[in-house]
């Protein structure tokens, strides 16, 4: 007789109803987009009601959810609020960060080989700017992303901009090995952490990045156009990308806007973006840091590992490779198929109501906490079904 495994008590095996998710889809697609949370469209309605409510709104109203939003980042990075900005995208906050730093001639700035655009693209501009060469890391066959970038960062390196794991297939970046490379030839460390924050643990102390970016509407499982920037206090002193009232010292004065300064807030806060209130999308943000903060990574991850790894060994049973879970993170797996064999295996997902993303030759499954049985055994028969 076969003993089943225990499972972890402190596994979180039974979210779903915390998800707004549609039974008849079987949704991987969280690297994507997430499906909101019902504390987060709870939220959004309540915003709207308030923001109907124009009569109601004080001054206080225009920082008192920011400043939540902020300190419960910081919570979520083990770090200090002072160190958090809020921007709209990702591109935004690495343009911010490329604005602040510098590098000599002739150095080499090192990105991974089909790195997600924003981030090629701003590295590759701020080489250029610089007279830097811009070093793209490929893999050989059977070398993981550590290896390859570690063999890239010598004393010519000046800037490593990598992500914990690959966007298109979830392939991981050892991120202290990679740190600790860059610490010891005095290159600044930016994290694109657009695909892990949310699920990952990231000791920043341990890592001591110059900064770290990262989306809101993935797996941080909150709204668009609003996520954070971590920005190491050395670089506090810099400049915004824009000049908004907001940013200013005494901008909570409504009475002296007029009394222009030439102090920003303190700390991080001047590189927030403008308009940064947002009424409708930060009280959805919040709530969804909230309920991550809450679950905390350290519960999410190994719960999302044990989803990936079901359907890697499912996905093996049908004769196809994966990424060991050592070099994968715990809640992507990306799985390359022979031949022709993609198109097909993709509409046959599409045809069972499977919804997932092919990115590069990659078919990205990225489950969350709302995922079951169920849909891991639809997943792996739609996928059958097409072989």
């Amino acid at each position: 007789m076969t003993e089943t495994a225990a499972v972890p008590a402190d596994l979180l095996l039974d979210e779903r109803d915390k998800f707004e998710v549609d039974d008849r889809v079987a949704y991987f697609n969280t690297a994507q987009i997430s499906p909101l949370l019902r504390s987060v469209r709870a939220a959004a309605e309540a915003a709207l009601d308030r923001r109907a409510a124009a009569h109601t709104l004080t001054s206080r109203d225009w920082f008192a959810d920011v400043d939540q939003l902020r300190a419960a980042y910081a919570t979520l990075l083990g770090t200090r609020a002072e160190c958090i900005a809020l921007t709209p995208a990702s591109s935004y906050g690495l343009a911010t960060v490329a604005a602040n730093i510098t590098v000599p001639h002739g150095s080499r700035v090192v990105v991974l080989k089909d790195e997600f655009p924003s981030n090629y693209y701003t590295w590759e501009r701020f080489a250029r700017q610089h007279d830097a060469e811009l070093v793209v890391v490929s893999r050989e066959p059977g070398q993981t992303w550590t290896d390859a970038v570690l063999a890239q960062i010598d004393e010519r390196a000046s800037v490593v901009a990598v992500p914990n794991v690959h966007w298109t297939n979830g392939s991981l970046v050892d991120l202290v090995r990679v740190a600790d490379a860059a610490h010891g030839v005095h290159a600044r460390l930016v994290i694109d952490a657009s695909q892990s924050l949310g699920v990952m643990s990231l000791d920043l102390d341990r890592l001591r990045p110059d900064a770290l970016v990262a989306v809101g509407y993935k797996w941080l499982l909150g709204p668009y156009s609003l996520g954070p920037l971590y920005i190491d206090s050395s670089l506090h002193g810099g400049e915004p990308l824009e000049q908004n009232w907001i940013s200013r010292a005494g901008s909570d004065d409504f009475s002296g806007l007029a009394a222009y300064r030439t102090e920003y807030r303190p700390g991080a806060e001047r590189y927030d973006v403008g308009e940064r209130t947002n009424y409708q999308l930060t009280p959805m943000a919040l709530a969804a840091i909230r309920q991550l903060n809450a679950w905390r990574p350290e519960r999410i991850a190994p719960s999302l590992r044990r989803r990936t790894d079901a359907i890697a060994a499912g996905l093996e049973r049908l004769g196809l490779s994966v990424e060991p879970a050592d070099a994968r993170g715990p809640h992507i797996i990306g799985v390359s198929f022979p031949g022709d064999a993609l198109p097909r295996v993709a509409e046959s997902l599409q045809r069972a109501g499977v919804s997932l993303s092919v990115r590069s030759t990659s078919l990205r499954i990225a489950p969350h906490l709302h995922t079951t049985d169920a849909d891991v055994q639809r997943l792996l028969e739609a996928v059958a079904a097409a072989l």
